[in-house]
């Protein structure tokens, strides 16, 4: 299945309205994903480094980005202390894509919207080069949603604990540890040094291999900093006694990530120290590593690790003094992460069709235009059945005035008048009391067919019929030619995958209409 199907695929619960043509979202032409909190212009969309610029979400935008919440996505998930899950999605302007990070959280976890909204701006407003991004919020009625740059290669927990290739060596654990430290650092001097559950799952692997710090653990649910979440394995002496996180709190959980990057497995911090005191520090190192690490090396790291771990605060290192120690040891800086993490290196993949198409997918895949028209114009209406159910009292003056709009613009689009039937098409749009895919279909192919054409206006009119009819190829395929219009090759070829994919599983009996 062709992976931009996952940014574009949304449930029907809201019936679009055609003045969100006005309102940023994924694909729409000059806009870009979500609504800048700041009020920022669509060229200021994007940061430093190509990272969107913050933003808020609509509840539809997300659910387009994760195919619907699809526990196909879901790439996290906490246990029963923490109930909150993460889906893999991707969102898109006209010129570039992102994958992203959906954090879905209960309402309980955050029960004032607004305190929600204020915490995510203030982390949002953080750009560091070993921090993954928060990059937006939705907050929509129950739910609380955060929106981060997605790391495609796992957690330190994953690659240190249940590895299946190869175990991390040891000048990758050192740049492991000196990377989160400065990430650490620049939180702190950029006035958030609190960080909640920072443990070996807080610590992700990008696209390079190169570790970021998760930007989740930067939010908190209270006013006195308290968490809305704890890993009680790794607890801090100052949350046992106060319920809060503090700045020598993370210090403590930090040292605790060290544990893990030394031994390879989880160890309890209070038994740390007790466990090889008086002992070698080989006993506490980790086996796999089969001696392949320098002991003056460990033996540094263990220090940072146990001073962070001592009881009194004020024996703690802070975040400078951990940088200036762990910058020293750093080894084979000229090796790519990707190399010592042992994964490939990030590639995407050619851009080649996966499924036999149908007429109007091999139409769509020439950019055969002529085509497209005639199939759109013998189907007629036959895939808006159950799109709207009109009482007696809704057939009004108005209805009848909006369907006669309707009508005009299928006579403008037969005869391929298409100023005039995209006139009378938004005519019948605007009104808002019917919505109909194969209107916002027909319109997207006008918008392509004008002179001059607009591809983005097209593309926004295919979303908006898959918007109302999730399952509908047709709705795809004119994504893929608007796409194609962009000049996004690799997402048009994606997009006629995920529509063929619809067509055969109809095909199937699997439900979704066809084209």
């Amino acid at each position: 299945m062709g992976c931009f199907q996952s940014s574009l695929k949304v449930s029907g619960d809201r019936r679009p309205d055609d003045k969100d043509r006005n309102r940023p979202h994924p694909g729409y032409g000059n806009s870009y994903p979500g609504r800048p909190s700041n009020g920022a212009s669509a060229a200021a969309a994007v940061a430093a480094g190509g990272v969107p610029a913050f933003a808020e979400f609509s509840l539809a935008e997300l659910k387009v980005a994760t195919n619907n919440f699809s526990a196909d996505f879901i790439v996290s998930e906490s246990g029963e202390r923490a109930p909150n899950v993460v889906y893999k999605g991707r969102i898109q302007n006209q010129s570039n894509h992102w994958w992203i990070a959906v954090k879905k959280f209960t309402k309980q976890a955050w029960p004032d919207p607004k305190q929600f909204a204020e915490e995510a701006r203030c982390v949002g407003k953080l750009r560091h080069k070993w921090l993954a991004s928060l990059i937006g919020y939705c907050c929509d009625g129950d739910e609380r949603l955060l929106v981060a740059e997605y790391m495609p290669n796992d957690t330190l927990a994953k690659h240190l604990f249940h590895w299946e290739n190869q175990t991390i060596e040891w000048a990758m654990r050192l740049r492991v540890a000196l990377y989160i430290a400065e990430a650490l650092d620049y939180c702190s001097s950029e006035g958030r040094p609190l960080y909640h559950d920072l443990n070996a799952h807080r610590v992700l692997f990008d696209e390079n291999g190169d570790p970021r710090l998760s930007c989740f653990g930067l939010m908190t649910n209270s006013r006195d900093g308290k968490s809305y979440s704890t890993n009680l394995t790794y607890t801090p002496p100052e949350y046992l006694k106060n319920g809060r996180v503090t700045q020598e709190s993370v210090i403590f959980s930090y040292g605790t990530v060290l544990l893990d990057l030394l031994s390879g497995k989880h160890i309890p911090p209070s038994h740390a120290i007790d466990m090889i005191r008086g002992k070698s520090i080989l006993l506490l190192m980790d086996s796999h590593l089969e001696g392949n690490f320098s002991a003056e090396e460990a033996s540094a790291v263990f220090d940072v690790a146990s001073r962070c771990l001592q009881n009194e605060p004020r024996e703690h290192p802070n975040t400078k003094d951990i940088v200036s120690i762990l910058a020293p040891l750093q080894n084979k800086s000229n090796v790519s992460s990707h190399v010592m993490l042992g994964i490939p290196k990030h590639e995407e993949a050619p851009p080649t069709p996966q499924h036999p198409l149908s007429p109007m997918g091999d139409a769509c895949s020439r950019m055969d235009l002529t085509s497209i028209h005639q199939l759109l114009v013998s189907t007629h209406y036959k895939d808006d059945e159950g799109s709207n159910e009109l009482s007696f009292q809704e057939w009004t003056q108005q209805i009848r005035d909006m369907l006669e709009a309707r009508k005009r613009g299928d006579l403008a689009f037969r005869d391929k008048d298409f100023k005039t039937a995209v006139d009378c098409y938004s005519q019948f749009i605007d009104v808002g009391t019917m919505v109909s895919p194969t209107v916002f279909a027909r319109r997207s192919l006008c918008y392509i067919m004008s002179e001059p054409p607009d591809a983005a206006a097209a593309l926004r009119d295919a979303m908006q019929a898959q918007c109302v009819n999730p399952d509908w190829s047709t709705a795809f395929y004119m994504q893929a030619v608007a796409l194609a219009k962009l000049d996004m090759q690799k997402d048009a070829t994606d997009m006629l995958n995920e529509a063929a994919t619809l067509e055969e599983k109809r095909q199937r009996g699997g439900g979704g209409k066809g084209s």
